[in-house]
């Protein structure tokens, strides 16, 4: 779905985190950011990618990354959604979805027969110096993990 390729500048962001934290690209200058696209939180697939990314958190500190996650999903619901399943990384409430816009991740998608507008569960890899590394589209959310850490 998204037209931004590898090489590519990541766009500048800013929003709120679950408890109201701001949180800008800039701030992560030096570090690698996975930043996780993911339709609605509290859902079936949607649980299991961000547990799955959970468990191998210590891994991607290890590594120097830092793991952000963006729905449109209001500060309460990411708030329920994280502690619930105790995440321990940042999720971002896009609710005007000026970040899922700038990433390119919303748009037509078919589910269970019907046709709606949604956002497209993607991956973004930005390097230190806030290139796109990579970019997954084909998110497997059993092992998303895997398909980041190569």
């Amino acid at each position: 779905m998204t037209t931004l390729k590898i090489g590519d500048k990541a766009p500048d962001f800013v929003a709120l985190d679950q408890n109201g934290k701001t949180h800008k690209l800039a701030d992560y200058a030096g570090k690698k950011v996975v930043l996780f696209f993911y339709p609605k939180a509290s859902t079936p697939g949607c649980t299991t990618e961000a547990c799955d990314l959970r468990d191998n958190y210590e891994r991607f500190l290890a590594q120097n990354y830092v793991v952000l996650g963006v729905s449109a999903d209001t500060e309460k619901a990411q708030l329920k959604f994280a502690e619930k399943n105790n995440l321990p990384f940042p999720l971002l409430a896009d609710v005007d979805k000026s970040v899922i816009m700038a990433y390119k991740v919303w748009g037509p998608k078919k589910f269970m027969g019907r046709e709606f507008d949604g956002i497209h569960r993607t991956t973004f890899i930005i390097n230190e110096q806030g290139i796109l590394e990579d970019i997954i589209t084909d998110v497997k959310t059993k092992e998303h993990t895997r398909q980041i850490l190569k």
